[in-house]
């Protein structure tokens, strides 16, 4: 448990009790901090109160006596408008944090690796961590992805944290010195929280202004957002910037040329990765993320030979593009994090003959993303709350048919597949949306998915199919 003695004689309010402040309550009640809690949620306040934790209304109460707050991300600091418990600890003069704050404070002498991005945070915080195993280095993953901040376990002086950071982390941390940045890409998400995009690209550059001076930062430039983020990047002096593309050259950069890896950091660019040999990173989305991962895992002195080994042995990411059974030659792809247009189109653009399970709660915005590649889609099959919004933009584009859950659109794909009986079939769950209409999360909507894709199998098996 990562120790927070530091903190003893402080007066600290934890914001917020879902995973990153169960976890903060844990390690600060572990080191003697006095602690009070509150969340607006009746089961986060039980949470709090079984674990002997005070619980105060901030918002009504105020923060009288308390020092240091700590905000969990789902608590909103300045979009769309601050908590109001936010507002009254800006008012009594009280500093706010984020966990990552009091991780980096607890261990000044680990390196920090923050990575961000709209779409493949995760796969590339899971292929660093993945890296940073094989070269033997003593390193964490977690933040957005896995385990909170405070949940991860103390690493060694020199050691590595390798933080995914979502745009609503961001807003919270305010003093980590990141050693790393990763700024993948950006597109359109979390309009509801942010008041346009300017603010919600704002929000992920904090990770790269948070950089150390001597420290690096890896930016794709595949997008005008990211791009215009590199050049005032790389504007600054004491770090070093590095672009990275999965679409052309770029000098000095690290980039994707017909599924080959190119490290042009140096000067000249070198052939150093067939992305072929990598069987778990499919697609140009990947070979960005592949090349964010080399350049990073180069800025923290991994070896070349061992990088390459290691992305080639990646077991991939689950609910990304997971391949979770193959059923008469047709392939089940759990691609469940996939809860937004963009994040499909991804998807969709690694396949050639697609049955594309869809649907779920959706998000702002068009669907305009993936109509680049619905020719590869020979049906699609509608789900949840989205199924009336995803069945107008089909028509006349794509048949479909709408299920009336996840188990009877499986079937039918399936039954579909072997009907159509095209090589290479793949039926493919990249919802577009959020899960919340039907599951917990979209880790339980892929579960789902994994589940289900196993009935089908033991009653294919059997003939009842």
């Amino acid at each position: 448990m990562i120790d927070l003695s530091h903190l003893k004689g402080r007066s600290v309010a934890v914001l917020g009790l879902g995973k990153s402040g169960t976890a903060a309550i844990r390690a600060l009640k572990a080191a003697g901090v006095e602690v009070v809690a509150w969340d607006d949620k009746v089961a986060g306040r039980s949470f709090a109160e079984r674990e002997g934790v005070p619980v105060r209304d901030f918002a009504a109460e105020g923060m009288a006596g308390i020092d240091l707050v700590m905000l969990s991300p789902g608590i909103p600091r300045t979009h769309p408008r601050p908590h109001p418990a936010v507002a009254r600890a800006l008012e009594a003069g009280c500093r706010l944090v984020g966990d990552i704050d009091l991780l980096a404070e607890a261990l000044p002498e680990a390196g920090f690796l923050g990575v961000t991005g709209t779409n493949g945070k995760s796969t590339t915080t899971a292929l660093l961590q993945h890296v940073f195993e094989a070269a033997g280095f003593d390193s964490e993953a977690g933040g957005n992805l896995g385990p909170a901040a405070l949940g991860l376990r103390p690493v060694g002086s020199g050691g590595w944290y390798v933080l995914e950071v979502s745009s609503y982390q961001l807003e919270t941390i305010t003093e980590v010195p990141w050693s790393i940045g990763v700024f993948i890409n950006i597109t359109p998400d979390h309009l509801d929280r942010y008041p346009d995009m300017a603010g919600y690209v704002a929000a992920k550059q904090r990770l790269l202004d948070g950089i150390r001076p001597g420290g690096t930062a890896v930016i794709g430039v595949d997008d005008d957002h990211s791009r215009s983020v590199f050049e005032k990047t790389r504007a600054r002096p004491e770090i070093r910037a590095i672009p990275i593309s999965a679409e052309r050259a770029v000098e000095g950069g690290v980039f994707v040329r017909d599924f080959v890896l190119q490290d042009a950091t140096e000067g000249k660019a070198r052939a150093v990765l067939d992305l072929r040999q990598a069987p778990a990173l499919p697609g140009a989305h990947n070979g960005q993320n592949a090349a964010c991962v080399w350049a990073a895992a180069r800025a923290a002195g991994v070896p070349e030979e061992v990088l390459a080994a290691a992305i080639r042995t990646f077991p991939g990411l689950a609910h990304r593009q997971q391949l979770v059974g193959t059923i008469a030659g047709i392939r089940f792809v759990n691609d469940s994090k996939g809860t937004n247009p963009d994040a499909a189109a991804k998807a969709l653009g690694s396949y050639d003959t697609i049955y594309w399970i869809a649907g779920g709660r959706p998000k702002e915005g068009g669907l305009e993303a993936v109509d680049p590649y619905l020719p590869r889609v020979r049906q699609a099959f509608l789900i949840g709350e989205g199924a009336p919004k995803f069945a107008a933009h089909l028509e006349g584009r794509v048949p479909y048919q709408r299920s009336t859950d996840l188990d009877a659109a499986i079937e039918a794909a399936y039954r579909a597949a072997r009907a159509d009986g095209v090589a290479g079939a793949v039926v493919l769950l990249s919802p577009a949306c959020a899960s919340f209409d039907q599951f917990a999360n979209f880790e339980a909507r892929g579960e789902a998915f994994a589940a289900s894709v196993k009935g089908l199998q033991v009653r294919v098996e059997r003939g009842e199919l």
